[in-house]
């Protein structure tokens, strides 16, 4: 797979995800970078991966990585929370440098956490993600490496994401668990100003999570911060951003059946897509 022809030439931009929220993060780049070609890899047979082991991540995100890879793509980006916190820093100190130094993996993490230094006044900061991210303390670690004295609590909230995929994000019922978890995280910390939504379904929840946040108190959602992160590597890195082919379009690929794969992926999309399964 070392191959400098293979290397060098122009290929779409990988999104990974473990299940379907990373279409949240892929429909912010797209609107933010819509020249580009992207290429979106849901590992939807074995999700979730919030419930398993760092070894087990690791072991499926390298796997999806490098199928991302022998398709062309020179720049992956992780848009899945679990997949950034357990996987990344491994991918990108030991698998990279085997298998291709000069392609990139990036995360969702860090492009986050760089946006809410200027956010917070209270240097206090409120974290509500699936039990696999908090268990993984990438948030507070991130943020902490930045910014020494913002003071981070977090909040799992292990239902929202069930809630999300089986289609309730909208209805009254909904309501009891994010009250509830939203009340958890404040109660935690009274003098939180800043939320930061840790998982990439959440967005489809913000009505409801606002509803029930303080007025003053910031909700940030990743896709925007992530979509401009993005961006602004390509521009300053412009030796991979020549090799990011540029037609505008979009193919979505999965572990899943197809069937399988159409009705949960339109909870997160609009319109028609193209896609297909594959195999690892």
């Amino acid at each position: 797979m070392k191959s400098e022809n293979l290397s060098k030439k122009a290929g779409s931009i990988g999104v990974f995800d473990s299940g379907y929220g990373g279409l949240t993060i892929l429909g912010h780049i797209r609107q933010a970078m819509p020249e580009y070609d992207f290429l979106y890899f849901g590992d939807n047979a074995r999700t979730p991966y919030g419930t398993r082991s760092f070894q087990v991540v690791y072991e499926y995100t390298l796997q999806c990585v490098t199928k991302l890879f022998e398709m062309g793509c020179q720049l992956v980006i992780l848009a899945c929370n679990t997949a950034s916190a357990k996987a990344l820093r491994t991918i990108q100190q030991v698998d990279l440098p085997r298998i291709d130094s000069s392609r990139r993996v990036l995360g969702i993490i860090r492009p986050t956490v760089e946006s809410i230094g200027e956010m917070t006044k209270t240097r206090h900061i409120g974290l509500l993600a699936t039990p696999g991210t908090v268990k993984s303390l990438s948030y507070p670690l991130e943020i902490n490496k930045l910014f020494p004295d913002i003071k981070v609590t977090a909040e799992s909230c292990p239902i929202w994401v069930p809630l999300v995929e089986s289609g309730e994000s909208q209805s009254d019922g909904t309501d009891f668990f994010v009250r509830r978890h939203v009340e958890n995280l404040l109660s935690k910390d009274s003098m939180i100003d800043t939320i930061i939504l840790g998982c990439t379904h959440y967005p489809l929840l913000l009505d409801k999570i606002v509803r029930y946040v303080p007025e003053g108190v910031k909700v940030i959602s990743q896709g925007e911060y992530v979509a401009a992160s993005l961006a602004d590597y390509l521009r300053r890195h412009p030796d991979m951003d020549e090799r990011c082919s540029k037609g505008g379009e979009c193919r979505y690929l999965t572990t899943e059946s197809v069937e399988t794969f159409l009705p949960n992926a339109s909870v997160f999309l609009d319109g028609p897509i193209d896609v297909q399964t594959v195999s690892l």
